[in-house]
């Protein structure tokens, strides 16, 4: 952790090369993220204590964004600072990146029903994925009437309105509705505090706000800002865990005809399959979308707002998550969230990757492969790829 004085104690090239092994081994999702850090740099390296690090995870989950990144953002700059922070992210987070940029523009010259099945099955992981999200973000976001009803209502909301508005609408309701019935499961832990400027914390919150409204009044001015806009706003709005991204991206890339249906789902699928965070998503669909240029873009944008949201809230934590107000809000934020998920599942996820009954029957294998078997999410992409490729040649 940085000293009192805003001293650090290590060095970025330090913190590039442990989080360099983070990024190429990390499969599993955030969750799995997270024990990895604990491992690696707690119990091993021993960068900080188990209660400070408990305190940022529990900053993080709390924030928008995909919270392993903004975790592994957080252990940089408290380990080497600004320089800290940014090889942190640049080393966990390039791997996967790198590696989705290339399926993107070798996807494109594939042809033949080969190759279309290989990306049929990878639409089909991408079910059995999302399946398994919703069901585990369920058990642990929803454990009561009262947020299991609001998950509910926020399903019927994305049905009403749809598109970005049903995803901010759903989600603003269970945050206000989360206000009253969410205050019976309220905690409070030990203070550990996280040192930083408050003034420095503030400019970054304004920088957030602002670029979340300003953007959208600029995107029309080029290609490049409508990506860097769309992404920033799929990240800005992300609760609860990076498969949130999912409707999230959908709704700003597929609705405005830069992806293809298809496309889309079979590079969510592919995502799976490669080590680090699933907001490297964002540059599979940049490169899509606009070239290495966009990939560039959409990576950047999709995971500015977190790091933005997390430099600037370590100030303020310790006495931010004492109000209770704030807890109850983000209980109930979070069970519309899986609501919001759910959603997602059934369109455009299954409708469009369930086609029939041979393969409602391989999706389910890969939820069954993943829930009861507990297999890892890559040996089940290559499993569906490979099945999809043999029917395609059959």
């Amino acid at each position: 952790m940085a000293e009192p004085n805003g001293t650090a104690r290590g060095t970025p090239g330090e913190v590039f090369l442990a989080f360099l092994k983070l990024g190429l081994t990390s499969f599993g999702g955030p969750i799995a993220h997270l024990g990895y850090f604990r491992d690696e740099l707690v119990t091993r390296r021993r960068w900080l204590d188990e209660a400070a690090y408990a305190d940022l995870v529990a900053l993080c989950q709390f924030l928008p964004g995909p919270a392993s990144s903004q975790v592994g953002f957080a252990l940089g700059m408290m380990r080497a600072g600004w320089l800290g922070a940014l090889a942190a992210w640049t080393a966990f987070t390039l791997p996967s990146a790198l590696l989705l940029i290339v399926f993107a523009l070798g996807a494109a010259s594939l042809d033949g029903p080969v190759a279309a099945g290989v990306l049929h099955g990878l639409k089909l992981v991408a079910v059995a994925i999302v399946a398994q999200a919703v069901l585990g973000m369920a058990k642990s976001l929803t454990p009561d009437r009262e947020r299991a009803a609001i998950a509910a209502v926020a399903v019927l909301i994305l049905v009403l309105l749809g598109g970005t508005l049903g995803q901010v609408a759903a989600i603003g309701w269970g945050g206000l509705v989360g206000l009253r019935a969410c205050r019976s499961a309220l905690v409070t832990s030990a203070v550990h505090p996280f040192f930083g400027s408050r003034t420095m914390g503030a400019i970054l919150l304004a920088m957030f706000a602002l670029l979340l409204v300003g953007m959208p009044f600029i995107a029309g001015w080029g290609q490049g800002l409508a990506i860097f806009d769309a992404f920033y706003r799929a990240g800005a709005l992300v609760f609860g865990g990076g498969h949130v991204v999912l409707p999230l991206l959908e709704t700003e890339t597929v609705a405005r005809g830069w992806v293809t249906p298809d496309a889309f789902l079979a590079g969510y699928g592919a995502a799976q399959a490669v080590p680090g965070p699933l907001f490297t998503f964002a540059a599979y669909l940049g490169t899509v979308a606009g070239g290495l240029p966009g990939a560039a873009i959409a990576l950047v944008a999709i995971f500015l707002p977190g790091l933005l949201l997390v430099a600037g809230a370590l100030p303020f934590w310790d006495q931010f998550r004492r109000w209770p107000w704030a807890q109850a809000a983000m209980r109930g934020a979070n069970a519309a969230v899986v609501g919001v998920l759910a959603a997602a599942l059934y369109d455009p996820v299954f409708l469009s990757a369930v086609l029939t009954p041979l393969d409602f029957a391989m999706a389910l294998a890969g939820f069954v492969a993943l829930v009861a078997w507990k297999c890892p999410p890559w040996i089940v992409v290559l499993a569906l790829g490979a099945m999809g490729g043999v029917i395609g040649a059959m």
